[in-house]
């Protein structure tokens, strides 16, 4: 399948602080990639110069085979863009500001689709400034796909929303991925990426730290699974450490955490010990990392990996 974005060595800087370095990734047709950073990472840069807001300093930027540095108005025209809140003027109607902005285009999807397709059929005459949060973001999406573009790109859609109307967003979201369509999503919210997102990219410092499937990356936290337990009785810390090698060791009276490459074999020795002692175990837990654990691991540390080839 034909990639429809493909980002190549984006470079952009302000004044003395290079924002954008040598950031790269491709997402094909029917696939959401999801941009995950800390605030200042670099991600706004890079949609900014992808969707023409700004101009890079280098770099090589595609848009459904189109060069988006060399004919920006073609690639425009297949990107459809909503960003984290939409202002309109209070009183136009969510028919209007569709009809409106596809008359900005030579070809567009007509209202009332949109209205349907995007449940604002009810609020179609309905003043804007009397729309809900989740409908005012229902009627961005609307306003995306008036020139039925090819790329969706999605800048934190779902700050601020209710649990409901993140779930209806998330439908949508999800709609557009089995219409074919590639979406470009970037969030705050980790397990939203992690429910919505075919792969992620991570970019902390202006480069990309970590490419993958949301599994991928947490099967890339070392091999390592956090292990809690709770004993009857306390052991000495030093007994622990013996048993664990004290990687990443807490002990906290009667409550031991740890992390582990292998939880077989931890367990097992875990359980040798509290027999040799006659300690009884009242609680264990074994989990893999989070992807929260990993982003936070490799954006708090500055850490860099080896960028999986998109």
């Amino acid at each position: 399948m034909p990639d429809n974005v493909v980002v190549r060595d984006l470079r952009k800087r302000y004044g003395g602080t290079e924002a954008v370095r040598g950031v790269s990734f491709a997402v094909p047709a029917g696939e959401i990639f999801g941009l995950l950073g800390p605030n200042g990472a670099g991600k706004t840069t890079t949609l900014e110069c992808l969707l023409g807001l700004r101009e890079p300093d280098g770099g090589h930027l595609e848009v459904c085979g189109v060069d988006a540095r060399r004919d920006p108005r073609t690639a425009k025209r297949k990107l459809g863009v909503a960003l984290q809140s939409t202002a309109l003027p209070d009183k136009i109607t969510p028919r209007e500001a569709l009809g409106l902005f596809g008359a900005f285009y030579p070809e567009h999807v007509a209202a009332d689709g949109l209205l349907e397709r995007f449940a604002l059929t009810a609020k179609a005459d309905a003043p804007f400034d009397s729309l809900s949060g989740g409908q005012k973001q229902r009627l961005a999406l609307a306003l995306a796909f008036v020139h039925a573009p090819e790329v969706v790109v999605l800048d934190e859609p779902t700050t601020g929303l209710d649990p409901q109307a993140r779930r209806e967003l998330h439908d949508e979201i999800l709609r557009i991925k089995r219409d074919g369509k590639t979406v470009l999503l970037t969030t705050h919210d980790l397990a939203e990426a992690e429910q919505l997102c075919d792969r992620i990219a991570i970019i902390d410092r202006g480069r990309i730290v970590a490419t993958g499937t949301p599994a991928e990356l947490v099967a890339r936290a070392q091999g390592k699974q956090s292990v809690s337990l709770v004993t009857d009785r306390p052991l000495a810390a030093a007994l622990w450490a013996g048993v664990t090698g004290g990687a990443e060791m807490s002990c906290d009276g009667a409550t031991v955490s740890f992390r582990t490459a292998d939880a077989n074999a931890s367990v097992a020795a875990v359980t040798a010990l509290l027999a040799e002692h006659r300690v009884e175990l009242v609680e264990l837990h074994v989990r893999r990392a989070t992807l929260e654990e990993i982003f936070l691991g490799l954006t708090r540390s500055g850490a860099t990996a080896t960028e999986a080839a998109p």
